[in-house]
């Protein structure tokens, strides 16, 4: 027997503790995985990332059929079967689900599913209630906290009384309602009320403040127009002072008066699931939201527990908590290995796609450098000419001095498809007259950075089509 075999229990079985979990066995490690929840898997698979694009994908399907903007083929209204496109849908929810978190329990002997509800009895000890009602006494080496988060309910008189939706239930509902109302103005609000209103439903979306208010607000004013243009009611700077349900709908109060609809979305927001590990008996530090705090090793304040993905301070997307986990579980190992989060790109799956990367020249300025941007509109790119679509813009910030790229915006159709080149510019630290040099296929939506790129020194309608 190796008495010097690394025994890691990981809390959670999403995506960034699936990463540590697979690489601490790569390394030796002996790691037990702690999960309450009956499915494994954690929210993107399940309840996020997965169903949401299948819905989302499907909706822009049957809007296509009846808003496309190219003649000579007919336009027609679609008749849809949400409970079909739902149970499609969870069939790939589950093949996904099996093939890369069941199958890998049952052919990695060195991790184990313990199944239950953990808290910390102190720093050193796990207490872990079985479903039986028994309890089990766990004392690893190490600890990794990936417990994700869980949709946030606003402090609204009469909400928690009705029968509301979060995200979980509306991309389960096997209905379209006639009217939905949207509490929210981030991602998760945006996307599922887009996708709402191109499935049939007229959709009513209150935001307390901007649409994605932390980025730079061209991008929430051009997404407004957009979604405006596809029919959808926003109210900006709105709060509903009062929600109730009379049996047939909602009743939402606001300053501005009463709105009716047959069903609610209260998307506003996530808070982290740690405040259900009794963390206080660890001395586990969090932020006052009640995320746990953790420095780019996802190392926290107590020295071997570590933290992982939604739960923690870290940006809240599941490629961010895959690449945490997998480090984590490195310096747990005794590596010394860093999170880079500078030139993390990041996607709302609206249409068109919201894509960011790097800083905004507000945010840069902030940092006390003195920045430089352009903003290229989509009527100058030929692809989105090409696709009659020219909604849109992309926008590079650099240093004024050296001309290195330090962000990137975009508002366009395949904006996701755009960003990870202007990441990999950011990355490499390339400067626009790099960006402006390189050769980019034509036509494609992607060319619109080295048209960008070119507007810092030259005046791009005064070039020929293919901008060389």
């Amino acid at each position: 027997m190796n008495l010097n075999i690394l025994n890691i229990a990981i809390v959670g079985t999403g995506s960034g503790a699936f990463a540590a979990a697979i690489k601490a066995a790569e390394q030796g490690a002996r790691v037990t995985l702690i999960e309450a929840n009956e499915v494994i898997g954690g929210t993107c698979v399940n309840i996020g990332c997965v169903p949401s694009k299948v819905m989302i994908r499907g909706a822009h399907i049957a809007h296509q059929q009846g808003h496309h903007a190219f003649d000579g083929m007919p336009r027609n209204t679609p008749v849809i079967d949400r409970r079909a496109m739902v149970h499609q849908q969870q069939q790939l929810v589950e093949q996904l689900r099996v093939a890369k978190y069941e199958s890998i329990l049952a052919t990695n002997p060195a991790i184990n599913l313990l199944r239950g509800m953990a808290r910390f009895q102190d720093a050193a000890t796990l207490i872990v209630s079985e479903p039986d009602g028994s309890e089990q006494v766990l004392r690893p080496d190490r600890i990794l906290l990936a417990v994700g988060a869980r949709p946030a309910i606003p402090a609204i008189v009469g909400l928690a009384d009705t029968p509301y939706w979060t995200s979980t239930e509306a991309l389960m509902a096997e209905a379209v309602p006639q009217h939905l109302i949207v509490l929210g103005g981030s991602v998760i609000a945006l996307e599922l009320a887009q996708a709402f209103r191109r499935l049939g439903a007229q959709v009513t979306l209150l935001a307390r403040s901007t649409l994605l208010s932390k980025e730079d607000p061209d991008l929430g004013a051009g997404l407004k127009a957009a979604l405006e243009g596809e029919g959808m009611t926003i109210e900006l700077h709105t709060v509903p002072e009062s929600v109730h349900h009379d049996g047939n709908g909602f009743v939402i109060h606001t300053e501005r008066g009463e709105i009716r609809s047959d069903q609610l979305l209260v998307a506003t927001g996530r808070r982290s699931n740690a405040d259900r590990l009794a963390l206080e008996n660890a001395g586990v530090a969090t932020t006052p939201a009640g995320n746990i705090v953790v420095d780019d090793h996802m190392r926290t304040n107590i020295e071997h527990i570590y933290a992982a993905g939604d739960c923690t301070d870290q940006p809240q997307f599941v490629y961010v908590a895959a690449a945490a986990g997998t480090r984590a579980a490195r310096n747990m190992s005794g590596e010394d290995v860093a999170l880079d989060l500078s030139a993390m790109p990041a996607v709302v799956f609206t249409a068109p796609q919201v894509a960011t990367v790097g800083l905004t020249e507000a945010q840069a300025e902030a940092q006390g450098i003195k920045a430089d941007s352009r903003r290229l509109d989509l009527e100058n790119v030929p692809r989105a000419m090409a696709n009659l679509d020219t909604r849109g813009f992309i926008k590079l910030v650099a240093d004024k001095a050296s001309g290195r790229i330090l962000g990137c915006q975009v508002l366009a159709h395949e904006g996701g498809e755009i960003i990870q080149t202007a990441a990999m510019a950011i990355r490499n630290r390339m400067t626009v007259t790099d960006l402006a040099d390189q050769l980019f296929p034509y036509l494609t939506m992607v060319e619109g950075l080295k048209l960008c790129a070119q507007t810092f020194t030259r005046d791009v309608k005064q070039l020929s089509c293919c901008a060389g």
